[in-house]
Protein backbone atom coordinates (compact mmCIF):
# COMPACT_ATOMS: atom_id res chain seq x y z
CA UNK A 1 0.00 0.00 0.00
CA UNK A 2 1.36 3.43 -0.93
CA UNK A 3 2.12 6.17 1.56
CA UNK A 4 -0.84 8.15 0.24
CA UNK A 5 -3.16 5.20 0.83
CA UNK A 6 -1.76 4.73 4.36
CA UNK A 7 -2.51 8.35 5.21
CA UNK A 8 -6.00 8.02 3.77
CA UNK A 9 -6.72 4.88 5.82
CA UNK A 10 -5.45 6.51 9.03
CA UNK A 11 -7.55 9.58 8.39
CA UNK A 12 -10.64 7.44 7.88
CA UNK A 13 -9.99 5.47 11.08
CA UNK A 14 -9.53 8.65 13.09
CA UNK A 15 -12.76 10.07 11.67
CA UNK A 16 -14.67 6.93 12.66
CA UNK A 17 -13.21 6.86 16.19
CA UNK A 18 -15.63 8.39 18.74
CA UNK A 19 -14.40 11.18 20.98
CA UNK A 20 -13.15 9.91 24.34
CA UNK A 21 -14.48 12.17 27.07
CA UNK A 22 -13.94 11.94 30.84
CA UNK A 23 -17.60 10.96 31.13
CA UNK A 24 -17.21 8.08 28.69
CA UNK A 25 -14.08 6.91 30.53
CA UNK A 26 -16.05 6.75 33.79
CA UNK A 27 -18.73 4.74 31.99
CA UNK A 28 -16.15 2.35 30.55
CA UNK A 29 -14.46 1.79 33.92
CA UNK A 30 -17.73 1.02 35.69
CA UNK A 31 -18.92 -1.17 32.83
CA UNK A 32 -15.73 -3.25 32.96
CA UNK A 33 -15.81 -4.19 36.65
CA UNK A 34 -18.17 -6.27 38.78
CA UNK A 35 -17.26 -4.54 42.03
CA UNK A 36 -17.96 -1.00 43.27
CA UNK A 37 -15.32 1.62 42.50
CA UNK A 38 -14.88 4.68 44.67
CA UNK A 39 -14.95 8.10 43.04
CA UNK A 40 -11.38 8.64 44.21
CA UNK A 41 -10.15 5.42 42.61
CA UNK A 42 -11.90 6.27 39.35
CA UNK A 43 -10.28 9.71 39.32
CA UNK A 44 -6.85 8.19 40.03
CA UNK A 45 -7.31 5.67 37.22
CA UNK A 46 -8.41 8.38 34.80
CA UNK A 47 -5.48 10.59 35.72
CA UNK A 48 -7.61 13.70 35.40
CA UNK A 49 -10.01 15.50 37.71
CA UNK A 50 -10.92 14.52 41.25
CA UNK A 51 -13.65 12.66 43.12
CA UNK A 52 -16.01 15.62 42.81
CA UNK A 53 -15.61 15.65 39.04
CA UNK A 54 -16.30 11.90 38.92
CA UNK A 55 -19.53 12.34 40.88
CA UNK A 56 -20.62 15.02 38.41
CA UNK A 57 -19.86 12.68 35.50
CA UNK A 58 -21.91 9.93 37.16
CA UNK A 59 -24.88 12.27 37.64
CA UNK A 60 -24.65 13.24 33.97
CA UNK A 61 -24.44 9.60 32.89
CA UNK A 62 -27.48 8.68 34.97
CA UNK A 63 -29.47 11.53 33.43
CA UNK A 64 -28.57 10.19 30.00
CA UNK A 65 -29.47 6.63 31.01
CA UNK A 66 -32.82 7.83 32.41
CA UNK A 67 -33.63 9.87 29.33
CA UNK A 68 -32.81 7.01 26.96
CA UNK A 69 -34.76 4.44 29.00
CA UNK A 70 -31.64 2.33 29.61
CA UNK A 71 -32.14 -0.91 31.54
CA UNK A 72 -29.36 0.04 33.95
CA UNK A 73 -27.96 2.97 35.88
CA UNK A 74 -25.06 3.74 38.22
CA UNK A 75 -25.82 3.26 41.91
CA UNK A 76 -23.91 4.23 45.05
CA UNK A 77 -22.97 0.88 46.60
CA UNK A 78 -20.54 0.03 49.43
CA UNK A 79 -18.89 3.46 49.47
CA UNK A 80 -18.38 3.27 45.72
CA UNK A 81 -20.28 3.17 42.44
CA UNK A 82 -21.47 0.24 40.35
CA UNK A 83 -23.54 -0.39 37.21
CA UNK A 84 -26.78 -2.11 38.20
CA UNK A 85 -29.74 -3.44 36.25
CA UNK A 86 -32.97 -1.68 37.12
CA UNK A 87 -35.20 -3.74 39.47
CA UNK A 88 -38.00 -3.93 36.89
CA UNK A 89 -35.82 -6.26 34.79
CA UNK A 90 -35.05 -8.63 37.65
CA UNK A 91 -37.58 -11.36 36.65
CA UNK A 92 -35.75 -11.88 33.36
CA UNK A 93 -32.23 -11.42 34.70
CA UNK A 94 -32.84 -13.95 37.47
CA UNK A 95 -33.89 -16.56 34.88
CA UNK A 96 -30.57 -16.12 33.13
CA UNK A 97 -28.43 -16.33 36.23
CA UNK A 98 -27.43 -19.74 37.50
CA UNK A 99 -27.51 -20.23 41.23
CA UNK A 100 -25.33 -22.51 43.27
CA UNK A 101 -26.57 -24.34 46.34
CA UNK A 102 -23.43 -23.51 48.32
CA UNK A 103 -24.05 -19.77 47.96
CA UNK A 104 -27.57 -19.76 49.38
CA UNK A 105 -28.45 -18.24 52.70
CA UNK A 106 -31.35 -19.45 54.82
CA UNK A 107 -33.98 -17.24 56.46
CA UNK A 108 -32.30 -18.02 59.79
CA UNK A 109 -28.99 -16.74 58.42
CA UNK A 110 -30.67 -13.60 57.07
CA UNK A 111 -32.19 -12.97 60.48
CA UNK A 112 -28.81 -13.45 62.14
CA UNK A 113 -27.17 -11.17 59.59
CA UNK A 114 -29.77 -8.47 60.23
CA UNK A 115 -29.06 -8.58 63.95
CA UNK A 116 -25.32 -8.26 63.32
CA UNK A 117 -25.93 -5.35 60.94
CA UNK A 118 -28.00 -3.36 63.43
CA UNK A 119 -26.23 -4.32 66.65
CA UNK A 120 -22.60 -4.28 65.47
CA UNK A 121 -20.16 -4.63 66.98
CA UNK A 122 -22.21 -7.56 68.26
CA UNK A 123 -21.38 -10.36 70.66
CA UNK A 124 -22.50 -13.88 69.78
CA UNK A 125 -24.31 -14.00 73.13
CA UNK A 126 -26.26 -10.85 72.26
CA UNK A 127 -27.24 -12.27 68.86
CA UNK A 128 -28.38 -15.51 70.49
CA UNK A 129 -30.36 -13.55 73.08
CA UNK A 130 -32.34 -11.88 70.28
CA UNK A 131 -32.83 -15.04 68.20
CA UNK A 132 -33.33 -17.38 71.12
CA UNK A 133 -31.17 -20.10 69.53
CA UNK A 134 -27.48 -20.89 69.07
CA UNK A 135 -25.92 -19.07 66.10
CA UNK A 136 -22.35 -20.40 66.11
CA UNK A 137 -22.68 -22.42 62.92
CA UNK A 138 -24.57 -19.63 61.17
CA UNK A 139 -21.89 -17.08 62.02
CA UNK A 140 -19.25 -19.40 60.57
CA UNK A 141 -21.35 -19.71 57.42
CA UNK A 142 -21.79 -15.96 57.12
CA UNK A 143 -18.06 -15.44 57.60
CA UNK A 144 -17.34 -18.01 54.87
CA UNK A 145 -19.65 -16.04 52.58
CA UNK A 146 -17.75 -12.83 53.44
CA UNK A 147 -20.89 -11.17 54.80
CA UNK A 148 -19.73 -11.08 58.43
CA UNK A 149 -16.27 -10.53 59.91
CA UNK A 150 -14.64 -10.41 63.32
CA UNK A 151 -14.13 -6.76 64.23
CA UNK A 152 -12.48 -7.16 67.63
CA UNK A 153 -12.91 -8.52 71.14
CA UNK A 154 -15.08 -7.23 73.95
CA UNK A 155 -13.48 -5.78 77.06
CA UNK A 156 -15.06 -8.31 79.39
CA UNK A 157 -14.33 -11.70 80.92
CA UNK A 158 -13.01 -14.10 78.32
CA UNK A 159 -12.60 -11.34 75.71
CA UNK A 160 -15.41 -12.74 73.46
CA UNK A 161 -15.36 -11.97 69.75
CA UNK A 162 -17.25 -9.04 68.28
CA UNK A 163 -18.91 -9.39 64.88
CA UNK A 164 -19.68 -6.83 62.20
CA UNK A 165 -20.64 -6.73 58.55
CA UNK A 166 -18.34 -6.46 55.54
CA UNK A 167 -18.13 -4.38 52.38
CA UNK A 168 -19.53 -7.40 50.55
CA UNK A 169 -22.59 -7.14 52.80
CA UNK A 170 -23.19 -3.61 51.52
CA UNK A 171 -22.86 -4.83 47.92
CA UNK A 172 -25.25 -7.75 48.39
CA UNK A 173 -27.97 -5.62 49.96
CA UNK A 174 -27.48 -2.61 47.70
CA UNK A 175 -26.42 -0.20 50.44
CA UNK A 176 -24.09 2.75 50.04
CA UNK A 177 -23.28 2.50 53.75
CA UNK A 178 -24.85 1.28 56.99
CA UNK A 179 -26.87 4.49 57.30
CA UNK A 180 -28.97 3.18 54.41
CA UNK A 181 -30.31 0.29 56.49
CA UNK A 182 -34.08 0.51 57.08
CA UNK A 183 -34.73 2.52 60.21
CA UNK A 184 -35.69 0.79 63.44
CA UNK A 185 -39.20 1.40 64.71
CA UNK A 186 -38.76 3.77 67.68
CA UNK A 187 -41.68 2.03 69.40
CA UNK A 188 -40.07 -1.39 68.88
CA UNK A 189 -36.32 -0.77 69.13
CA UNK A 190 -35.56 -4.46 69.73
CA UNK A 191 -37.28 -5.61 66.54
CA UNK A 192 -34.78 -5.81 63.68
CA UNK A 193 -36.27 -5.22 60.20
CA UNK A 194 -35.71 -8.02 57.66
CA UNK A 195 -33.00 -7.56 55.06
CA UNK A 196 -33.79 -7.57 51.34
CA UNK A 197 -31.24 -8.69 48.79
CA UNK A 198 -30.36 -6.24 46.02
CA UNK A 199 -31.87 -7.43 42.73
CA UNK A 200 -28.45 -7.52 41.06
CA UNK A 201 -27.11 -9.88 43.73
CA UNK A 202 -29.80 -12.54 43.90
CA UNK A 203 -27.72 -14.80 41.70
CA UNK A 204 -24.84 -14.74 44.17
CA UNK A 205 -26.63 -15.00 47.49
CA UNK A 206 -30.10 -16.54 47.44
CA UNK A 207 -32.65 -17.24 50.11
CA UNK A 208 -33.38 -20.90 50.65
CA UNK A 209 -35.31 -22.96 53.12
CA UNK A 210 -33.39 -23.81 56.26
Amino acid sequence: MSEANDKSANATAQTEMPDVSPESIVEALLFSTDEPLSARRIAQTMGIGDAGDVKNHIESLNRRFDESGASFRIEAIARGYQMQTRPIYHPWVSKLQKTSGDTRVSPAALETLAIVAYKQPALRADIEAVRGVAVGDILVRLRDMNLVRIVGRAEELGRPLLYGTTTRFLEVFGLANLDDLPKLDPDKPDEVPPLKLADSETEGVNETAE
